[in-house]
């Protein structure tokens, strides 16, 4: 029995539906495992260098504490994973509370919403990265003391300091990795809304 041209296209309608909201769950699960995770590592990494210290002798006479307050770059690393954890978790609870919801949280377009997310976690992620680079780049100095600025080195008598510092930017790169997997998540979420032929021309909803 042959089946009906209409019915056929019906049938074809549907499969895509069907298999388009299952991309959609797997897709959604994938994205808060990771934000869960990255939450996990920036936390991690501003606790540690929040809460690490070491004290140690100067000269033999002068007692010194070493805390990344003494690091510009540092504290800024501390703060910028710190909201970036707080934006990370906002958005696993957008995205549980949207999906108890049915998607309706707020009352925007749906293709607004994934773009105000995508460009949020671009800006995330590159402001954690450079953070984070920058950090590095203060602590290589603190490891090899620079000559020509007459900075001294300050590993060899903070040495176990230094490592935990070490071990904390290690945390924020991998934190950076996360999110940028995030990002491209995000990305893939809003670009498939579009037509492939034209350029950002919404696809047809049926």
């Amino acid at each position: 029995m042959q089946v009906c041209p209409r019915i056929r296209s019906h049938l074809k309608k549907e499969i895509m539906k069907s298999s388009s909201s299952s991309s959609g769950v797997s897709l959604a699960r994938a994205e808060a495992f990771l934000r869960l995770l990255s939450i996990l590592v920036l936390v991690f990494t501003a606790c540690l260098i929040g809460f690490t210290s070491q004290t140690t002798l100067i000269f033999s006479t002068i007692k010194k504490t070493a805390t990344f307050r003494d690091l510009g770059a540092l504290q800024v690393v501390v703060y910028v994973d710190s909201v970036a954890a707080g934006y990370n978790f906002l958005q696993l609870t957008k995205g549980f509370i949207s999906a108890k919801l049915g998607g309706k949280l707020v009352n925007l377009p749906y293709v607004t919403v994934t773009w105000v997310c995508f460009l949020l976690d671009q800006g995330a992620v590159y402001i954690v990265f450079a953070a984070n680079t920058v950090a590095l780049q203060g602590c290589m100095f603190a490891e090899t003391g620079e000559s020509s600025l007459q900075w001294m080195k300050v590993c060899n008598r903070f040495t176990r300091f230094c490592l935990q510092i070490g071990v904390a930017l290690l945390a924020g790169y991998l934190a950076s990795f996360l999110m940028a997997v995030l990002s491209s998540l995000s990305a893939f979420s809003l670009f498939r809304l579009y037509s492939p032929k034209q350029f950002l021309l919404l696809k047809p909803t049926n």
